[in-house]
């Protein structure tokens, strides 16, 4: 149960990066994208287990 619990979260993770980073892409403006980037962070630092 463990095990299915860890691979949901790491799906749910994963999803949130990939539409920050589809929303990094779209955006035009400098500042927007500084702020998707210091969010995403977190996302790909747990998707890698680095954190």
């Amino acid at each position: 149960m463990g095990a299915l619990i860890t691979i949901l979260y790491y799906l749910l993770v994963a999803f949130f990066a990939v539409c920050f980073l589809c929303n990094f892409r779209r955006s035009k403006n400098w500042q927007t994208e500084v702020l998707y980037l210091i969010v995403l962070l977190p996302f790909l630092l747990r998707l890698f287990r680095l954190k």
